[in-house]
């Protein structure tokens, strides 16, 4: 069973990402493929990346990177929920991952972008890159949520149109492929423990 980690990546009061997050996520406890856990950058609460070091390093001073590491290794792939920021990323997801690099490296990862008009597709392709320079592996199989308040009810659940429910279907299947691929990768490249041994005092 692979890992399946769900960030959510905005953190400002009234998100619009905790419902969209929630509705994927329980879609991905009915997989089988998956041990899912979902991310709140919220809930972490990370400061400005303030680790002295490299992330490359690994060599972590702080508990909360310490922490982070922990949660952050223990994935298989990942599926970013994110808005858009002034065409971009949300400052607290681009901080998330400016924080670690050998952690993201070597796996999967598919986007589910929500917002206006646009459905947040010019910060999906800033994640993308950012992806890409961490060594993760970007798929071509992602779910896009324009006018997304539109889908959700006065209590804020978020109900996904046919169209979505199908490309988070085809998204899932393509994370289990990828994952357990270069899982198997991973296992055969690097030794058990890498990054846990490096993130000592």
């Amino acid at each position: 069973m692979l890992t399946l980690q769900i960030i959510l990546g905005s953190v400002r009061e009234g998100r619009g990402g905790a419902a969209v997050a929630r509705w994927f996520e329980e879609a991905a406890q009915r997989d089988a493929r998956f041990r899912t856990e979902l991310v709140d950058l919220k809930a972490l609460a990370l400061p400005l990346m303030d680790e002295p070091n490299h992330p490359r390093l690994a060599r972590y001073t702080h508990e909360h990177t310490k922490r982070f590491s922990h949660i952050i290794d223990r994935a298989d792939a990942y599926v970013f929920v994110t808005t858009e920021y002034n065409f971009g990323i949300p400052g607290a997801l681009k901080n998330a991952l400016d924080y670690l690099a050998q952690e993201w490296k070597g796996k999967p990862m598919s986007i589910i972008s929500y917002g206006g008009i646009s459905g947040a597709l010019r910060a999906a392709e800033d994640l993308r890159r950012v992806g890409v320079a961490l060594n993760m592996v970007p798929l071509n199989h992602n779910v896009v949520a324009p006018l997304y308040r539109q889908q959700c009810d006065e209590a804020g659940h978020f109900s996904p149109n046919p169209t979505q429910i199908e490309a988070a279907r085809d998204m899932l299947d393509a994370l289990a492929e990828w994952g357990a691929m270069l899982r198997e990768r991973r296992m055969r490249l690097e030794p058990a423990g890498t990054v846990t041994a490096a993130t000592g005092p």
